[in-house]
C-alpha cells in the first residue's frame, strides 16, 4: 500500500481558506463500461508468511521487520495471513465476492533465493498453482513483479544502487514469465518505487532502513528504471498477447474550487516537480512515456542528478499498455497570488482515517483526468482503501461501516472520471485479506475480509457482502448505497 504524501508549495497557515468540498457527491449514473475490472490486490509479503519455508530466500523486509523497534509491538510477516498455506480457501472466498481479477504481487526472494542464480522449483510452483487457481475460480490474475522486497543477497550487493540490479531484476522477470506467461496477461514491473526508495534509501523508515545521499537514491530510481524496461522486454519475449504496466502512487493534486485558475493550479503541481525527493509524478513518468526526465527536476536537482549512459532511456521507454495508479487521498491547491500553485491547508476537523490518510474521494476523480490528460494511456486504480480498526462483532460479524462509505464516495468520483471519457479499466481494492501493513504491523486493518491472526479464521466483512453487490450491478448499486448503510 502507499504511504506519505509531500507537497513543498506554500501556504499562510493562518490564511483564510474557501475550499469546495463536495462529501456528498451524488450517486446517480454511476454504472461504469461495460468491460470494467472490479478486483482486489495484496502484496507477497504481507499476506504470504511461510517465510522459511520450501526454500525461501530472506527479503530486506525479514531483516527490517526483526530489527527491534522498527514495526508496531516488533511484529514481522513470518505468518501473515498464511496465504502460502491457504490460497485455495481465500481464492474461494475471492470467488464468493465476484470478483473479477486478483492483483498480487511475487516474492522474488522465493523464486530465486539468491536474488539471480538457482532457481527454487517449489517457490515458483506456488504462484503457478495458484495461478492456476485464480483461472479455474474465473478470477484473472495481475501479476506485480516487485512490491518492495528486495533479496537480501543482493542488497548485500548494493541493491538497488549497483547498476547491475537492472539486469539481476531482468533475469527474475524471464524466470517468472517462462513460468506463468501463458496464463497471466496482465503484468506490472514495480509498485511505488517512490516509497521502496524514498523511504528505503532515503529517510530510513522503510526497508532496508538506509539513509543515502540524494545523488545516490536518484541514482537507484535511474536503475529501477532501467529495470522496469529490461523487464518488459523479458515478459513480452515470453508472451504475444499480454499488458505490461507497473503500479505507481499517483501523487494527486485537487482543484480548491471549480475557477479556471484553480483547476490550472492542480493542474501545474500534478506534474510539477518541487522537492528534492522523488515524491513526483513526471520523474517517473516522463521517462517511461516521453524518454526524458523532466525539465523542472533536472533544475532543481542539478549535481544529483543520475548518471545516464547511451542507450538508457531507450531501454527504459519501452511501450507502455496501461498506467497503474495507487490513490488513497490528495492535496487541494488554488492559484496563489503570485498565480503559482499554492497548497490549501486543510481546514480544521478534516477527517483522517486511522492510517493517517486523508479522506478526500475526489482524488480518484481528478488523478486519473490530469494523468491521462498528460500520459494518454489507459488507467487502472491498482490501489485504493481504507483503514479501520475491525472486529469480529457479538453476532459473529464484522460491521465496517465506514469502509463502504468510503468506498462508495471514492466509487462514485471515478465512475465519474470514466463517464467523462477517462480511460479507467478497472479497479483494484486494497486490499482482499488484512495483512501485514509494514510499518503498522497487524495493528492496521484495510481488508474486506477479516483474518483473526491466532485462529486464521477468515470473516467476509460487510463491505465485502457490499462489494459483491457493487461488482454484480457493475457500480449502479452505488445509486442506492452511497450512504454507508448495510
Amino acid at each position: 500500500m502507499a504511504s506519505h504524501f509531500f507537497n513543498s508549495f506554500g501556504a499562510e497557515e493562518d490564511s483564510a481558506v474557501e475550499i469546495q468540498i463536495d462529501d456528498k457527491a451524488s450517486p446517480a449514473q454511476t454504472e461504469f463500461p461495460a468491460n470494467f475490472i472490479w478486483g482486489a490486490a495484496a502484496a507477497a509479503y504481507q499476506i504470504e508468511g511461510a517465510a522459511d519455508e520450501d526454500g525461501r530466500g530472506p527479503s530486506v523486509w525479514d531483516l527490517f521487520s526483526k530489527t527491534p523497534g522498527k514495526i508496531w509491538n516488533n511484529q514481522t510477516g513470518d505468518v501473515a495471513a498464511d496465504h502460502y498455506h491457504r490460497y485455495a480457501e481465500d481464492v474461494a472466498l475471492m470467488k464468493q465476492i465476484g470478483l473479477h481479477a486478483y492483483r498480487l504481487s511475487i516474492s522474488w526472494s522465493r523464486v530465486l533465493p539468491e536474488g539471480v542464480g538457482s532457481v527454487n522449483a517449489k517457490g515458483l510452483d506456488f504462484y503457478d498453482r495458484l495461478v492456476d487457481e485464480l483461472l479455474r475460480a474465473g478470477i484473472s490474475p495481475y501479476v506485480t513483479l516487485f512490491h518492495w522486497d528486495t533479496p537480501l543477497a543482493l542488497y548485500w550487493r548494493g541493491g538497488w544502487l549497483n547498476r547491475d540490479s537492472a539486469d539481476w531484476f531482468a533475469e527474475y522477470a524471464q524466470v517468472v514469465a517462462t513460468k506463468l506467461a501463458d496464463r497471466v496477461k496482465h503484468w506490472m514491473t514495480f509498485n511505488e518505487p517512490t516509497i521502496f526508495l524514498g523511504h528505503g534509501l532515503q529517510y530510513g523508515e522503510h526497508a532496508p532502513g538506509d539513509k543515502r545521499s540524494f545523488a545516490e537514491v536518484l541514482q537507484a530510481a535511474h536503475h529501477v528504471l532501467l529495470a522496469h524496461g529490461k523487464a518488459a522486454q523479458a515478459i513480452r519475449a515470453n508472451s504475444q498477447d499480454t499488458q505490461v504496466g507497473f503500479a505507481l502512487i499517483g501523487y494527486t493534486r485537487v482543484p480548491a474550487t471549480d475557477r479556471p485558475e484553480d483547476i490550472a493550479a492542480a493542474r501545474t503541481a500534478t506534474h510539477s516537480v518541487t522537492d528534492k525527493n522523488v515524491h513526483s509524478n513526471a520523474w517517473w513518468l516522463d521517462p517511461m512515456f516521453f524518454g526524458t526526465y523532466p525539465d523542472d527536476g533536472l533544475e532543481l536537482f542539478a549535481g544529483d542528478a543520475p548518471k545516464v549512459l547511451a542507450g538508457d532511456m531507450e531501454t527504459i521507454r519501452q511501450p507502455v499498455d496501461f498506467c497503474g495508479f495507487n490513490i488513497y487521498s490528495g492535496d487541494y491547491f488554488r492559484a496563489g497570488a503570485n498565480g503559482k500553485p499554492e497548497w490549501v491547508p486543510w481546514p480544521v476537523g478534516h477527517s483522517v482515517t486511522p492510517s493517517n490518510f486523508t479522506v478526500l474521494p475526489a482524488s480518484l476523480y481528478w488523478g486519473p483526468k490530469l494523468l491521462h490528460e498528460r500520459y494518454q494511456t489507459p488507467i487502472y486504480i491498482t490501489e485504493n482503501g481504507f483503514c479501520s480498526w475491525d472486529a469480529i462483532a457479538l453476532d459473529g460479524k464484522v460491521h465496517d461501516k465506514q469502509r463502504i462509505d468510503s468506498m462508495a464516495r471514492y466509487l462514485i468520483e471515478l465512475g465519474k472520471a470514466a463517464r467523462e471519457g477517462v480511460p479507467v479499466q478497472g479497479y483494484f481494492y486494497w486490499s482482499i485479506l488484512d495483512n501485514f501493513e509494514w510499518l503498522q504491523g497487524y495493528k492496521d486493518r484495510f481488508g474486506i475480509i477479516f483474518v483473526d491472526y491466532p485462529t486464521q479464521q477468515r470473516v467476509l466483512k460487510d463491505s465485502a457482502h457490499w462489494y459483491k453487490e457493487v461488482i454484480a450491478s457493475n457500480g449502479g448499486r452505488l445509486a442506492t448505497m452511497a450512504g454507508g448503510a448495510y
